[in-house]
């Protein structure tokens, strides 16, 4: 038996239990609003964190336009070096994969949910 594998199929996992590919991809294009920060981990390790604003697909019945603020992180030395060069402003886009992250704080457990990127380039420069 021969098995074969559509285009978009390569990659993703077939659950079970409901007979649908389960796949963690997000593509992203927006607005930088907050620059890259990096922060030593206490394993040593360095994360750079930043924010971009991407305006929502969907128009809001009021006629405003919705945003959403999407907070992204990069573990790769050569992306963060990349994105230590946009500027608030710039128009970037992202591939990468939605994480669920938990930490303890004053008020006991949160959780935030950030997009880990694995690929990124500049679309355009703020002014240009």
């Amino acid at each position: 038996m021969v098995v074969t594998k559509k285009k978009e199929d390569v990659g993703a996992e077939v659950d079970p239990t409901v007979g649908l590919a389960s796949v963690n991809e997000v593509h992203l294009v927006g607005r930088l609003s907050s620059a890259l920060v990096e922060r030593e981990l206490p394993s040593g390790d360095v994360l750079g964190t930043f924010r971009v604003v991407a305006e929502r697909m969907e128009p809001a019945r009021s006629g405003r336009r919705r945003v959403d603020a999407i907070d992204c992180h990069v573990w790769a030395v050569r992306l963060r070096r990349k994105a230590s060069g946009w500027r608030i402003g710039d128009v970037v886009e992202l591939d990468g994969a939605l994480r669920r992250r938990f930490f303890r704080s004053g008020s006991g457990v949160q959780s935030m949910t950030e997009v880990e990127v694995l690929k990124a380039r500049l679309v355009r420069r703020v002014g240009a």
